[in-house]
């Protein structure tokens, strides 16, 4: 059995320039871990509550609270006690939480804690982290690459928040890799050439001012062609909508901004199908509102044989909202995300 014998959080800066936690944790044979803890730019209402200081520092998003949860609750709870799984840990840390929500602690310190002891526990037993984490040998799933932004991860004007390429065609994972680097940089000199912009957005796609959604996949898919890869094939096309970010709720409309329109429930259905018809689009995440369940149940029916459906804002890694989402018929996939 793995003792704790120190734990210590500090506050670092994410990819986005925003305050996270970082945590050390030594076990008893001086094996060592360490975790961090950034979060999303788009997140839905139900997560799990990420403690941030709302002060004046860093715009109300340090965590200097969350740190000295770590520090002081959580250590002198679990300082010099055994764990010998991961779980067992993150049980002891949900019960000294005691809420829902974690906001008790904070899910960001509760994570920052799990994940420093998951690499701990590995160097402890000598293992990589894969192997302690898995029950059977590892299958590196097939990436979808997000190469152009829009929506909340760019500030531009296309509505859709990721517009992804998914190498199914490709032969292995290192396979995948080189079609999406060289979808990527073909997608770039296509944007050149139409003199657009070639800025990348908050999760490094490009971030062009184009016509329409559609448009955006037109030209992932000549940018395909153009790498020498078959569209439909070697290559799909996989979307994150965020559509929550795009729900009025006053009026209870979509608002395509990119298009001009305001659509119903209904009308956005529609939307997607005629999409799916006319490009080889297999994935779409979060494609209505995390609180529109009537909409989900008919996007399923509608799209649920045919193509992966997605389910994070909807869901956001809630085992209540997720056997929700699987009861009502409302998704075929789920996007998990630890630190919700």
């Amino acid at each position: 059995m793995a003792t704790i014998q120190n734990i210590k959080a500090r506050q670092i800066l994410d990819s986005r320039g925003n305050p996270t936690i970082e945590v050390d944790l030594f076990l008893d044979n001086n094996a060592f871990g360490r975790g961090a803890v950034p979060s999303g730019a788009s997140t839905g209402t139900f997560e799990a509550l990420e403690l941030r200081d709302n002060s004046t520092s860093y715009f109300g998003k340090s965590v200097y609270s969350a740190i000295d949860n770590i520090n002081n609750t959580i250590s002198k709870n679990v300082c010099g006690m055994n764990f010998d799984t991961l779980e067992s840990l993150d049980d002891f840390l949900i019960e000294l939480d005691g809420t829902h929500n974690k906001s008790n602690l904070g899910a960001n310190s509760i994570l920052g804690v799990s994940i420093a002891f998951a690499y701990a526990l590995a160097d402890y037993n000598n293992v990589p982290l894969y192997q302690l984490l898995l029950k059977k040998n590892p299958v590196l799933p097939v990436p979808m690459m997000n190469i152009i932004n829009g929506g909340s991860h760019a500030d531009n004007n296309i509505d859709i928040q990721e517009f992804m390429i998914f190498p199914l065609g490709a032969e292995s994972f290192s396979h995948s890799m080189q079609m999406g680097v060289e979808v990527f940089h073909h997608l770039k000199r296509i944007l050149k050439s139409k003199n657009f912009q070639t800025a990348v957005g908050d999760e490094g796609g490009f971030a062009p001012n184009l016509h329409s959604n559609k448009h955006a996949i037109e030209i992932i898919l000549e940018s395909v062609n153009k790498a020498g890869y078959s569209v439909g094939k070697d290559i799909y096309i996989a979307l994150d909508v965020a559509a929550s970010e795009l729900y009025d709720s006053e009026q209870g409309l979509y608002d395509l901004k990119s298009e001009n329109t305001l659509l119903t429930s209904d009308e956005i259905i529609d939307y997607y199908n005629d999409l799916c018809n006319q490009f080889p689009i297999i994935s779409i995440e979060d494609g209505l509102d995390e609180e529109d369940w009537t909409g989900w149940k008919n996007l399923y029916k509608v799209l649920g044989k045919k193509i992966q459906l997605v389910g994070d804002d909807l869901t956001v890694t809630n085992p209540i909202r997720f056997q929700q989402a699987i009861d009502e018929k409302t998704i075929n996939s789920i996007l998990v995300k630890l630190n919700q």
